[in-house]
C-alpha cells in the first residue's frame, strides 16, 4: 500500500469512530496487562490457601509472560486473515473464558490454566491494539498514539499489584478475577456493536510448519528459564534445543514469500536498536516491580496492601508521563528524552542498591516513583520511534515482534533477578544484587540509545 493509499485510509475514518475505537481499545488492553501482574502481591496469599511452595506458584506470573511471549508472534498472521472485529471479539472471549475459569478455580490447576487462557488473549490483544491504533490515524500523530498505547503498556502492568494489594486487604484472591470480569464483558459488548470493519482480510498462506516450530521454540527456550532453578541440566537442555529450533523459524521466515513473522524488520537499524531501548527500558520495570513487594512483604513483613499501596504513585506518574512523553515526542523527538529519562532511572537506583533492612519505605516509594517517571520517558519515544521505518504492511508483525521480544525478555529479567536475591543468605544482600543487574540495564540501555543517535548522524553527514 502507497503512502497516498494510507493516507486516505486514515481520513475515510469518521473521527468519532475513531475516538470510540481508540477508547474500547486501550482500556479492554489495560485491564488484561493490570491483570498480568495483579498475582505479584497475591502470591504470598494464594500459596498460603493452595499449600504450594513459592516457587510453584510463581507460575502464576512467569507462566502469564512466557504464554505470551509464546503466543504473541502468531498475532500477525491473524490480523492478516480476519477482520478487525473479528480479532477483537475472538480475543476478548477467549480473555473472557480465562477469568471465567479463575472466578470458580478450587485447585491450582485450574487456577493456572485460567491464566494461561488470560495470557493467550493478552499477547494477541496488546498486539492488536498497536497494529490498529498505527493504522487508524496519520502519521503525523504516531507519537501521541503510541503515547497513549505506551501508557497502557506501561501503566497496566505497573497498577496491577497495587490494585491487587487494595482488593486482597478485603476479599480473597478469586475477586482478582471476579472484578475484572464485568469491565472485559462490556468492552466486548461496545466492541461488538460499535467496533467497524476497516480491514479487509487478505487470502495469504499461513506456514503452519512455522506455527509449530514457533510454538515448540518459544515454549522450550522460554520454559528454560524457570527449569533452570529445579533442574540445571535439564535447563540448558531445553535453552539450547529452544534456540535452535527458533533459529530453524528465522531462517524459514527469511524463505517463505508470506512469513508467520517478518523477522526481516530487525534489520531496519530504527526499528532493531529502538525496540532493545524498550526491552531494556521493560527488564528495569518489571524487575524493580517484583523486587521491591518481596522486600517489603518477605523482610519488613508488610501485608501485601502495603507493599502494593508502594508502587502505586509510581503506576500513576508513569501513566501521567507516558501521556505527555508521547506529545513532546512529536514536537523534539527521541534524543533529549530518552537520555533524560535513563538518567532519572539511574539517579533513582541509589536508594535501591542501598537497601538494608531498615530502608525507609517512603524513601524507597520515592525512588521507585523517579524510576517510573524516568521509565515513561524512555519507554513512549522508543516505542514511537521502532515504527518509524515500518510500512503500514510491517506494522502488524513489528507490533508482534516488538510486544514478542519485550514480554519474552521481561520474564527472563523477573525470573534472574529472582533467582539473583535468593542467591545470598541474607535475602537483603541478594535484593541489592539483583538491584546493581538493574542498574546494570539502565546503562546498556543509554548505551544503545546513544549508538541510535551516532547512526543517525553518520546518515544525515551521508546524505
Amino acid at each position: 500500500m502507497t503512502i497516498r493509499k494510507e493516507m486516505l485510509m486514515h481520513t475515510k475514518i469518521d473521527p468519532n469512530v475513531r475516538k470510540m475505537v481508540t477508547i474500547i481499545l486501550l482500556v479492554s488492553t489495560f485491564i488484561s496487562l493490570m491483570s498480568q501482574t495483579m498475582m505479584i502481591t497475591a502470591l504470598p496469599v494464594i500459596q498460603h490457601d493452595v499449600h504450594r511452595s513459592l516457587n510453584t506458584v510463581q507460575w502464576l506470573t512467569t507462566g502469564y509472560t512466557l504464554m505470551i511471549g509464546v503466543i504473541t508472534p502468531l498475532s500477525s498472521n491473524l490480523y492478516e486473515c480476519f477482520t478487525n472485529r473479528q480479532v477483537f471479539l475472538g480475543t476478548l472471549g477467549t480473555f473472557i473464558a480465562g477469568t471465567l475459569l479463575g472466578c470458580v478455580a478450587t485447585s491450582f490447576g485450574m487456577l493456572l490454566a485460567a491464566r494461561l487462557i488470560q495470557a493467550c488473549a493478552g499477547g494477541m490483544l496488546m498486539s492488536f491494539q498497536m497494529t490498529t491504533m498505527i493504522s487508524i490515524y496519520p502519521p503525523e500523530k504516531r507519537g501521541s498514539i503510541l503515547g497513549l498505547s505506551s501508557l497502557v503498556i506501561a501503566a497496566g502492568p505497573a497498577i496491577g499489584p497495587s490494585t491487587a494489594g487494595l482488593i486482597l486487604h478485603f476479599l480473597n484472591w478469586h475477586y482478582l478475577f471476579i472484578l475484572v470480569l464485568p469491565f472485559m464483558v462490556l468492552a466486548c459488548v461496545l466492541g461488538y456493536f460499535m467496533l467497524p470493519n476497516y480491514s479487509t482480510p487478505q487470502p495469504i498462506h499461513i506456514d503452519f510448519f512455522s506455527v509449530v516450530i514457533s510454538l515448540i521454540g518459544s515454549a522450550l527456550t522460554l520454559g528454560s528459564l524457570t527449569t533452570f532453578t529445579v533442574n540445571s541440566a535439564l535447563g540448558w537442555a531445553m535453552l539450547i534445543s529452544g534456540l535452535v529450533i527458533l533459529t530453524l523459524f528465522v531462517r524459514r521466515q527469511l524463505r517463505l514469500t508470506n512469513p508467520v513473522l517478518k523477522v526481516k524488520i530487525m534489520t531496519y537499524p530504527s526499528f532493531c536498536l529502538m525496540t532493545i531501548v524498550g526491552i531494556l527500558a521493560f527488564m528495569v520495570l518489571l524487575s524493580t516491580e517484583q523486587l521491591l513487594p518481596i522486600y517489603a512483604e518477605n523482610v519488613r513483613h508488610t501485608g501485601s496492601f502495603v507493599s502494593g499501596m508502594i508502587l502505586l504513585p509510581g503506576a500513576i506518574c508513569n501513566a501521567i508521563t507516558a501521556f505527555f512523553a508521547g506529545k513532546l515526542y512529536d514536537q523534539y523527538g527521541p534524543k533529549w528524552l530518552i537520555t533524560t529519562g535513563g538518567l532519572l532511572i539511574l539517579l533513582a537506583s541509589i536508594p535501591l542498591v542501598t537497601i538494608s533492612t531498615r530502608s525507609s519505605l517512603l524513601t524507597l516509594t520515592l525512588a521507585y516513583t523517579v524510576r517510573m517517571i524516568g521509565n515513561a520517558l524512555v519507554f513512549s519515544p522508543a516505542l514511537s520511534e521502532a515504527f518509524r521505518a515500518l510500512s503500514k504492511r510491517e506494522n502488524s508483525h513489528g507490533s508482534a515482534l516488538n510486544n514478542t521480544l519485550r514480554q519474552s525478555f521481561g520474564a527472563v529479567a523477573v525470573t534472574m533477578c529472582v533467582v539473583i536475591a535468593d542467591i545470598p543468605a541474607s535475602l537483603v544482600a541478594g535484593i541489592k544484587l539483583a538491584m546493581w543487574v538493574t542498574v546494570l540495564l539502565a546503562v546498556l540501555m543509554l548505551l544503545v540509545f546513544w549508538s541510535y543517535l551516532a547512526y543517525q548522524k553518520r546518515q544525515t553527514t551521508t546524505l
